[in-house]
């Protein structure tokens, strides 16, 4: 097999050991239903209940509020949808949210206005952070939930989530954020926070792919998307996916207690990469440099087609993302890096670059290398 050089790590990681030799045990030993009243099955309960524990612990909630899903997107639609449920009960239907979102959470919040929600998406600054001004100004009293993302998938930007949660504390609306992008890589503490719900997707911190989870506080009736049996106090039906669950819960345990080392490593390679890629002419940084993921870059470059850039990085075994997302049969320019005011050919020209703990300085260096020359190459 061809070598390559991994930097796509915002998209999904690599498992890592810890994750895979914490799930084995529950593919071909304690592999019964937890709902089973058997010997086997107890030991599958106790297992999901020591995997909830150990989530909650890192997230500093009660296991109760933890509930598992397929992966992030889910645990978004989930959220959005009771919030939706409890404000409407109350005569509140408007949502504030941003236009940076993923699209778990815009699809979502079109398919409520089609319900006869009012949506407010708030644009970030240059830098791809929305203010707390900006949600306070945003805020009626007919609002139910505001809704801001944790990182941002393409930039890296970090949102003031403190400073939002506290907002959305003092004036009595949900607070709902989507971290897949900083669990794991971030510390998160929902109490701190004042954060009502939360998703995340195991993946993106080298654990199994799909399975997510929901953090919702106990006084939130959770409206299930899910119907069938009782698993996960009765709100999201389905045999629990107990190897994902023990992959989630190890993964991220692991990544909480090498967080400090780990950040450290993968900011000094990010480092390296931006120094490296402002060297090029008429590159342009995309995002916050100060309030960012340790390991996401992301950049245009003026003159050069992002995706034609992606398929010469691939051929050279460099595998990374472009700022352009496939719709409907035709390349359509980065909805986050246009709600930042780029231009439509400066969005389309740009690259994402997401590194983790286990790539490396020379892995840089040949990124760098074949950036600029694939560049350099396209603009003869």
């Amino acid at each position: 097999m061809k070598q390559f050089i991994y930097a796509d790590n915002a998209a999904t990681t690599k498992m890592s050991d810890v994750a895979v030799k914490a799930m084995l045990p529950y593919l071909q030993e304690i592999y019964a239903n937890a709902s089973s009243v058997h010997l086997l099955g107890q030991r599958s309960a106790a297992a999901l209940f020591s995997a909830r524990q150990q989530v909650a612990q890192v997230l500093n909630c009660a296991p109760k509020e933890v509930f598992f899903t397929s992966g992030g997107s889910e645990a978004d639609n989930q959220a959005l949808i009771s919030a939706a449920a409890i404000g409407k009960k109350q005569g509140k239907c408007h949502i504030v949210s941003t236009a940076m979102e993923h699209h778990a959470i815009l699809h979502t919040l079109e398919a409520l206005e089609a319900q006869g929600f009012t949506v407010t998406l708030l644009r970030p600054q240059a830098d791809g952070i929305v203010t707390a001004t900006q949600v306070a100004e945003a805020i009626t009293d007919t609002t139910c939930l505001v809704s801001v993302m944790y990182a941002n998938n393409e930039t890296g930007a970090i949102q003031p989530i403190r400073e939002i949660g506290a907002l959305c504390r003092k004036h009595g609306v949900l607070f709902h954020t989507d971290a897949v992008q900083a669990a794991g890589h971030l510390t998160i503490d929902v109490q701190r926070d004042n954060i009502d719900m939360l998703s995340l997707s195991a993946h993106k911190f080298h654990g199994p792919k799909g399975i997510g989870l929901l953090f919702a506080k106990s006084n939130i009736q959770l409206t299930s998307l899910i119907r069938g049996g009782g698993q996960e106090r009765g709100k999201r039906a389905g045999t629990e996916n107990l190897p994902g669950i023990i992959g989630l819960a190890a993964a991220l345990k692991d990544a909480q207690e090498h967080m400090q080392a780990n950040t450290a490593y993968i900011t000094a390679l990010r480092d390296a990469l931006r120094n490296g890629l402002d060297k090029i002419d008429s590159a342009s940084f995309n995002g916050s440099r100060e309030h960012c993921l340790p390991g996401t870059v992301n950049y245009s470059f003026q003159g050069v087609n992002g995706e034609i850039l992606l398929s010469l990085l691939s051929n050279e075994g460099i595998c990374c993302s472009s700022g352009s997302a496939c719709s409907a049969g035709s390349l359509e320019p980065s909805h986050v890096l246009l709600a930042l005011g780029l231009s439509h050919e400066t969005a389309q020209s740009a690259l994402r670059f997401s590194l983790c703990e286990y790539n490396t300085m020379d892995e840089v260096q040949t990124i760098i290398t074949k950036v600029t020359e694939a560049v350099n190459r396209l603009r003869r």
